[in-house]
């Protein structure tokens, strides 16, 4: 069974149901805003795909290792949005619309992922898990060595994201800070559970997602701390804004 594209495609299915709900709520939901949807698809394509294919540089493999970049199909899906936004003319914000979407869609992809591949690096909490010895890539699963369950902390993060979307879109009036806040917040775990996985270590014990994100977290960082300065975070913490 293909398992992770068949995860992948419930994923989709369900980010695409709370997209349409989302666009309803906010009275958003027109042809522009599927034009912008058609947009994240379309470019979150090309972005997993480019960037799995940037990891061999080899022609023959942009079909086979393409799809599993999640971070390059975030990439590709925000450009394709804004691609698809310049071509139509509509200069609303959607970011929003796309945050609860986007979580509980990748909560849902990622159990395709822990069910077949190397789950993470070895451990010896109580918790980690034993994979087949068929898993792709994957030294310490012939060996029978127990691994961090890196993507089932990614499942358990997406929805713990998106409760907390759905509990603040409405106290967060300022378009794009959901948004933001989900972008700042995935980052930073992203970074920090990367220490967990299975992937290889480049430079300074660090992988290449880590160093894929470092420049965006220190934009996000400034751009969260921005958001802070002008109150626009307020109503979370139902502090009064000064004047």
């Amino acid at each position: 069974m293909p398992y992770h594209e068949i995860f992948v495609g419930l994923g989709v299915f369900a980010a695409s149901v709370v997209f349409v709900l989302e666009a309803r709520r906010r009275g958003a939901f027109n042809e522009q805003s599927l034009v912008a949807v058609t947009g994240a698809l379309v470019g979150g394509a090309i972005g997993m795909r480019l960037a799995g294919w940037l990891e061999t540089l080899a022609l023959e493999d942009l079909w086979l290792y393409g799809s599993r970049s999640i971070l390059g199909g975030l990439t590709g899906a925000y450009v394709g949005v804004l691609i698809a936004k310049k071509v139509i003319g509509y200069r609303e914000r959607t970011g929003d619309l796309f945050a609860p979407a986007v979580a509980l869609g990748m909560a849902v992809g990622r159990i395709g992922c822990h069910l077949t591949e190397a789950p993470g690096r070895p451990t010896d909490l109580p918790w980690g898990v034993h994979a087949p010895p068929s898993t792709p890539e994957c030294p310490g699963c012939l060996t029978g060595q127990a691994m961090h369950p890196s993507f089932v902390y990614e499942i358990i993060f997406q929805l713990v994201a998106f409760a907390v979307l759905v509990w603040a879109r409405k106290r967060l009036t300022q378009p794009g800070e959901l948004f933001t806040l989900y972008l700042a917040g995935y980052a930073a775990f992203r970074f920090l559970v990367e220490f967990t996985r299975a992937n290889e270590t480049v430079w300074l014990d660090l992988t290449r997602p880590q160093w894929f994100l470092i420049p965006g977290l220190l934009l996000l960082g400034l751009r969260v701390g921005y958001g802070w300065r002008r109150g626009h975070y307020d109503p979370l913490f139902q502090r009064k804004v000064m004047t």
